[in-house]
């Protein structure tokens, strides 16, 4: 492209030379030989001014200095040259002067001029001037030779201008071309940049937005991977140890031990439905519409969670303050959160677990806390990866705050030590009673 635009301007410069120098030569031609024609007047008419009346009867002629290589003579109506320089007869220019008016014209090479001299109103002679056309022509190719020159500049002027220009114009969309083969070879970090010139930026921002959405929907892919593995972990793991105490037990536990595998397999269920929720959701205000009471969400969530607890011979403790417990919360997606957190809980925190639900303003407030103290950084926490153990993936918390945000919730953290979450939820208008 640089080469076609280098290309463009050249040929453009040089259609504009032509067109402007051709005029000019002829006009530089024309000029010379009417100011050759006028400078041979001007001389012819000062000898004409030296010759006497007497010229007639014979008397000689003192013709004035004049430049050299140009002719002045002197003829009388005979056509005879009486004094000066030039051919001894006539032309046909010097006869047509004795009419009384002066004559120019071109002659054997010659540019002549024939001024009639006049006594009275009597023409008795005419002076003939004439110079060599090749000296006219002389000065005529020196003046095309500085006009050429002063093109030749023009045009060098012109290539330099236009190679810059080219660099200008075709640098950005280089630049672009390379960030989009980067994107290609999946770098998605690689972002093109501004330029001086405003549709090639406009360009560069739309490729950008569109590497930005790209990378938002790979993230969302390669995160909903990570999402379903760790929060399907918790259900299945429950699943088989009942499935396992089934196995072993007498008959008579048997009932209960596949109704406890239902039971994890309805969670399982809901666990899969809030994941495909969350990788098609955007964050969003308001609260969705399958909303719970949060007692019956927290004793749900009690249910699941104290037998676990208690096999690490750890303490979990759920509290509900007056006016809290009726307060409608987005169901799934409340469970799955304090299902994070009670996992995080136990696998990262120490002493008892405690789990608190209060009003808060127009607002839910469900405060997870145990007896252990966080060592990540605060603005650490939430980070995809973040861990404080190798045991740790560092997706769950991560993860909690992606599903709070997306039902219109928040996901803070409060104290480092001890230990408190905090998870906020919009207030739900509680259902009217059917009629």
């Amino acid at each position: 492209m640089r080469k076609r635009v280098i290309r463009v301007a050249v040929m453009a410069v040089l259609v504009a030379l032509v067109l402007l120098a051709t005029p000019l030569a002829l006009g530089i031609q024309t000029s010379f030989f009417a100011d050759e024609h006028d400078e041979l007047e001007r001389t012819a008419l000062a000898a004409a001014i030296h010759v006497p009346a007497q010229f007639v009867a014979g008397d000689h002629v003192e013709l004035p200095g004049h430049e050299r290589g140009t002719d002045v003579g002197v003829y009388d109506l005979s056509g005879r040259l009486r004094d000066g320089s030039g051919p001894r007869k006539a032309d046909a220019i010097t006869r047509s002067a004795k009419g009384g008016t002066a004559t120019r014209g071109h002659g054997d090479h010659q540019i002549v001029v024939a001024v009639p001299i006049a006594t009275g109103e009597q023409v008795i002679g005419v002076v003939r001037a004439s110079t060599g056309t090749p000296q006219v022509w002389q000065r005529v190719t020196l003046a095309w030779l500085g006009l050429a020159g002063t093109a030749l500049v023009a045009l060098a002027t012109a290539v330099v201008v236009a190679r810059r220009q080219a660099r200008t114009l075709t640098a950005p969309l280089e630049a672009l071309s390379t960030k989009a083969e980067a994107v290609a070879d999946g770098d998605l970090t690689a972002r093109a940049e501004s330029s001086a010139i405003a549709e090639i930026d406009q360009v560069a921002r739309t490729q950008n937005a569109m590497v930005e959405r790209l990378t938002r929907w790979l993230e969302h892919e390669r995160h909903f991977t990570s999402n379903a593995s760790h929060q399907l972990r918790t259900p299945l793991t429950g699943l088989r140890l009942g499935l396992d105490a089934a196995a072993v037990g007498p008959d008579t536990e048997l009932r209960a031990a596949v109704l406890e595998a239902l039971e994890q397999v309805r969670h399982l269920q809901r666990t899969v439905d809030e994941v495909l929720r969350l990788a098609r959701a955007t964050p969003r205000t308001g609260v969705p519409a399958a909303a719970r009471p949060a007692a019956e969400v927290v004793e749900r969530v009690k249910r699941r969670w104290h037998g676990t607890f208690a096999a690490e011979g750890r303490r979990l403790d759920f509290g509900v303050e007056p006016g809290g417990g009726g307060l409608q919360i987005p169901e799934r997606t409340a469970e799955q959160i304090l299902d994070v957190l009670l996992d995080n809980a136990l696998r990262h925190g120490r002493g008892t677990v405690e789990v608190t639900v209060r009003e808060m303003g127009g607002a839910l407030a469900i405060d997870v806390s145990d007896e252990g103290t966080l060592t990540l950084d605060r603005r650490a926490v939430f980070e995809r990866g973040a861990t404080t153990s190798r045991a740790g993936s560092g997706i769950g918390l991560t993860l909690a705050r992606e599903m709070a945000e997306a039902a219109g919730g928040r996901l803070t953290l409060v104290r480092k030590a001890p230990t408190t979450f905090t998870l906020l939820f919009p207030v739900a208008e509680p259902p009217p009673f059917p009629e």
